[in-house]
């Protein structure tokens, strides 16, 4: 199979320029002007920009939280992720029975995403408890192409600060990546019964008992815990500029601290929780979207690079049938949003288009930095000779405004409804394949592969 692409402004983290690219079989062959194959497709995209394909490294697809399941599974999922622009997720498996193993999960997620993923995929190991099994096992789960772990500071399967310290020691020194969900469990619990017993059950107070402190300071607890063991932390879904600060100054004295944001932290702003008819409860996740003064913060420390990845947390509920549980009291709405598909023009859009941000940051936060963080790099995340052809066309002089119409998640709404976007993917390739094409969707269920990630090496 052969592709060949005309008149691509070709953009990754560090480079801008015209040239033409030529792809046999799944891998970019070459990179040169005014290339001419007979009898090859070729596709001229006039100067439209050329990008490596997204990576999405934070998904929940086919996740059971207890109190429901999500919409999307990994085909609805990665139908929207390529739909998008992105052409590689890395799912962050949920939760299994109580002292399962970590094989039991990844085999279940095996079973999830063979034959029905799209685009290719990978996994986070997600630790429930400790003990030495468990610690044993993350040899061979790193050998089965798992390299990053997740541990979480708060829900039903938290882990303690000693925990953390065994854990962190064990991936230290095994090649891994510690990823971490931090809030502090007891203020979170603290706060939410005493909103409780004063009838104070509205979706704002969803916001109201996890507030920024409370992230920031399980952030700084995470930081002296991983420099104590030497291990790289990965803080997931960085929302506020209190556990910012805290990465800033421990990324300036050396320390091994990489950093993730989302596009609701980005976009949105705590308004939304106070929305009528319930419609605040269609925002409600964890951490809360936060005071709009997080906002531009937020930015800067992408810009600077204390914030090297933007994913989604992507973890889809119906509003009509899930979240609306939570209508008399917010404790019961399942936490989560909907957003693989509207990352790549929303990050596009508010951080190029506006200027925030330049387009090689761009391209560095949304594909190049995630593959090197999580071991798929240069297989992924750029564009050079040898490497995988995913490859995404935007063309910046689009205008359109989001709707849950026009897109392909398996929800019913969209929390970036009617938001203005200045550039958009029109065209999205996997492994030469174009799959999808001013957003139709074209490509084949179960054509995604498996990626056997490396060990950690930055």
């Amino acid at each position: 199979m052969e592709l060949l692409l005309k008149n691509a402004n070709i953009v990754t983290d560090s480079e801008n320029y015209i040239s033409d690219l030529y792809i046999v079989d799944g891998t970019i062959q070459r990179i040169e002007k005014n290339i001419e194959i007979p009898t090859t497709k070729v596709i001229d995209l006039k100067g439209k920009y050329l990008i490596p394909g997204g990576i999405d490294v934070h998904t929940h697809f086919n996740i059971d939280v207890g109190i429901a399941k999500s919409v999307d599974d990994f085909y609805t999922g990665t139908v929207a992720a390529a739909c998008g622009g992105t052409t590689t997720i890395i799912d962050h498996m949920g939760f299994g029975p109580k002292g399962c193993s970590l094989h039991y999960q990844l085999e279940r997620y095996h079973e999830f995403a063979e034959n029905n993923a799209v685009i290719d995929y990978g996994f986070h190991g997600v630790i429930q408890h400790i003990d030495k099994k468990i610690l044993d096992e993350i040899d061979s789960m790193i050998a089965d192409g798992v390299t990053s772990f997740k541990g979480y500071m708060t829900y039903g399967y938290k882990l303690s600060d000693r925990d953390m310290l065994e854990l962190s020691q064990k991936i230290a020194t095994a090649g891994g990546l510690l990823t971490v969900h931090p809030e502090n469990n007891d203020m979170i619990d603290y706060l939410k019964n005493n909103f409780a017993s004063e009838g104070k059950l509205s979706p704002k107070y969803h916001g109201e008992s996890r507030p920024s402190r409370c992230e920031g300071e399980a952030v700084n607890r995470m930081l002296d815990i991983t420099s104590v063991t030497n291990c790289p932390l990965y803080i997931v879904h960085l929302s506020c500029s209190e556990g910012l600060e805290h990465i800033k100054v421990a990324k300036d004295m050396g320390q091994k601290v990489f950093a993730e944001t989302c596009p609701q932290y980005l976009v949105l702003d705590e308004s939304c929780y106070s929305l009528p008819e319930k419609e605040g409860l269609k925002y409600i996740c964890s951490p809360p979207i936060r005071e709009k003064r997080h906002q531009e913060k937020l930015w800067a420390g992408i810009k600077e690079g204390y914030i090297q990845t933007v994913a989604t947390d992507h973890c889809s509920f119906n509003f009509l049938e899930q979240k609306i549980m939570g209508k008399d009291d917010f404790r019961k709405c399942p936490n989560g949003l909907p957003g693989v598909e509207t990352r790549i023009p929303l990050i596009f859009s508010e951080g190029v288009s506006k200027e925030r941000i330049n387009i090689n940051k761009f391209v560095e936060v949304v594909s190049t930095n995630p593959a090197k963080l999580f071991g798929i790099y240069p297989q992924k995340g750029c564009i050079q000779v040898g490497s995988d052809a995913d490859l995404v066309v935007i063309d910046p002089n689009i205008r359109k405004k989001i709707s849950k119409e026009n897109l392909h998640e398996n929800t019913d709404y969209t929390p970036f409804e009617g938001i203005e976007v200045i550039g958009y993917p029109v065209m999205t390739i996997s492994r030469g394949e174009i799959i999808v094409e001013d957003n139709k969707f074209m490509g084949k269920k179960g054509r995604g592969k498996f990626l056997k990630r490396k060990k950690f090496s930055l």
